[in-house]
């Protein structure tokens, strides 16, 4: 699933596959640091397979990728497992120059490169602005004109509002100013693809040319369209140009800056990740190798784990496959039980048949929410989640759910679905990983209550490595998917809900919405952002925008081979602290 809004939330919000190298048993040779060991291999098992070497555009925002993207990439900061900013001195630092206006300067530190020997410096970050910002955008969403420019997967409410970067003299370094106030800015930007290789591909002679092309580019403005054909090239490359299944012909497309690097890919089989010799600009993993398998299936990874194929897996449980993890406790094997501070959802396309609101009502009254919690999470008494914006144990949930208009949709109402659709018998493609047990099996309830009141739900399943580009493109009424993100800031709802943003796939449009989603990002005041989101929530409620399901349940288990393993609710799960990974003694 896109990890989109709750990603940036990317995010937040943001991975490559390499061969699978046998058994996990079979380690690299250690070396004796300390009373530690250095070196040695470990092997993941992961749900999805992996698609692109950009985790931060729209179609390679996924889970997965966004893992491997976070060890393959280093930055300013991390989140730790309680979501707090971590901030990386190794590789460079952030300051806040002033507050009005708000001007915040990155540097680089010398020395910090990609894993090609390119330095990283002022070319990558006016490249990660310029995709982050929608600077140069001059589309008009609503009526269909002008040019969208970097398809990024995060909201880009807050560098929008920002002015041309200055460049530092030093090559390493840019300020970037704020046209007015923005709750995020701490994590609202960082480092993402090499320029350098940006500019190649995209036939320019350097990363000069691409920092002239983008001074030389006047801000977008929607009166008065003017498309860029270079810039757009550099776009298109941007977007869509790491994307892969397979280990790409050229390194270029698979360049580091973190701690590892990807040695090869067995396309929706495995990937194996080397240690980057050179990283010295943050911790230094213990680890040389990683081994990643793809199994969708929770019976499969404990299979994996228990014979020692695999030494840590984080697969998405259910009710039917409870009883599979219980019983690895008992065999030596540590198992990790969390709420994730994301959902899975179902959301409706704007466009053809749901552009008309009461087709969409009839839909969603027809969906069985209770009969999917039970199903797919199976913990008693639990109930289906009702906010599109907060979480169950968020102090605004309550008080929210009482007034956003989910009631409307507390039970299933096919007398009042037919009573919408007046005889009609729409057909609805719905969009889902049909590698995932519990989407598949949310697709089949949904599918047989909907065809009671006269829908026509067609099978729109595709594999885990196909589908997020499909969700990216369209074509489908309904999709199911789900968002995890960070708890960090507010900028995972403008990120889906607001008119045109990256992860708003549905054609969603409210111009009231929008509005209070622009005072949302000025706003830092905790207190009134919660207010904030509340009147969002009720609108999209409101607008019939798609129904939440219910609260993403994470478990985690890893053998005792392996030591430093640390899970994390957000995006990166177990991944988020890799570097301290270890072969236990």
């Amino acid at each position: 699933m896109p990890v989109r809004r709750l990603m940036q939330l990317l995010t937040a919000a943001l991975a490559a596959a390499l061969v699978l190298s046998g058994c996990s048993g079979g380690s690299a040779p250690s070396v004796v640091v300390g009373e530690a060991k250095r070196g040695g291999s470990v092997t993941v098992a992961e749900v999805n397979a992996f698609s692109s070497f950009n985790p931060y555009s729209a179609g390679g925002n996924t889970d997965i990728n966004s893992k491997i993207g976070a060890i393959t990439h280093s930055g300013f900061y991390y989140l730790d497992d309680s979501s707090k900013v971590v901030r990386n001195d190794k590789f460079g630092h952030f300051e806040k120059v002033s507050d009005q206006p708000l001007k915040v300067k990155y540097t680089v530190n010398e020395g910090v490169k990609w894993s090609d020997g390119a330095p990283i410096g002022a070319a990558d970050l006016l490249l990660a602005w310029a995709a982050g910002s929608g600077y140069f955008d001059d589309v008009d969403p609503v009526a269909g004109k002008g040019t969208k420019y970097f398809s990024v997967a995060s909201d880009t409410t807050g560098l929008a509002g920002t002015l041309f970067p200055d460049i530092g003299s030093d090559g390493r370094s840019i300020t970037i100013e704020y046209a007015a106030p923005y709750a995020d800015w701490e994590v609202a930007f960082d480092v993402g693809l090499p320029a350098h290789v940006v500019a190649a591909k995209s036939g320019l002679n350097d990363e000069k040319d691409l920092v002239n092309l983008l001074k030389d580019t006047p801000r977008g403005n929607p009166e008065k369209p003017a498309s860029n054909p270079a810039l757009k090239k550099v776009s298109d490359f941007w977007n869509t140009g790491f994307d892969a299944k397979s280990i790409p012909d050229d390194p270029a497309l698979y360049l580091s800056s973190g701690p590892y690097i990807v040695r090869d890919i067995v396309p929706g089989v495995s990937m194996k990740l080397v240690r980057n010799r050179d990283y010295v600009w943050g911790a230094e993993p213990w680890l040389d190798e990683i081994n990643v398998r793809f199994t969708g299936a929770v019976p499969a990874a404990v299979d994996a784990l228990r014979s020692g194929q695999a030494d840590i897996i984080s697969p998405q449980p259910s009710a039917s496959t409870d009883s599979l993890l219980s019983g690895l406790s008992s065999q030596g094997i540590t198992v990790q039980r969390y709420k994730q501070s994301g959902y899975d959802h179902l959301d409706l396309n704007f466009t053809g048949t749901f552009s008309d609101k009461d087709v969409r009502e009839a839909f969603l009254k027809t969906v069985p929410r209770q009969a999917i919690v039970d199903a797919v999470v199976g913990t008693q008494d639990t109930k289906p989640l009702d906010s599109q914006v907060f979480l169950p144990g968020q102090p605004k949930y309550d008080d929210t759910v009482r007034n956003n208009g989910s009631a409307d949709y507390a039970k299933v109402d096919i007398d009042g679905a037919k009573k919408l659709l007046k005889g009609a018998s729409p057909s609805i493609r719905i969009l889902y990983n049909r590698d995932n047990p519990n989407r598949a099996r949310a697709f089949g309830l949904i599918r047989d209550s909907a065809a009671l009141a006269g829908f026509k739900v067609v099978d729109g399943g595709l594999a885990s490595a196909d589908w997020p580009a499909a969700l990216s493109r369209g074509g489908f009424e309904a999709a199911l998917s789900g968002w995890i993100g960070t708890e960090v800031g507010v900028s995972r709802v403008p990120q889906i809900f607001r008119t045109g943003a990256g992860s708003n796939f549905t054609g969603y449009s409210d111009g009231d919405a929008d509005k209070i989603m622009e005072q949302l990002a000025a706003t830092t005041d905790l207190g009134k952002q919660d207010e904030l989101l509340a009147e969002i929530d009720k609108h999209v409620w409101e607008d019939a925008y798609g129904l939440p399901l219910y609260q993403t349940l994470g478990t985690t288990a890893f053998s005792s081979r392996v030591a430093g393993v640390k899970t994390s609710p957000g995006p990166l799960g177990v991944w988020w602290n890799v570097w301290d990974w270890r072969l236990s003694q």
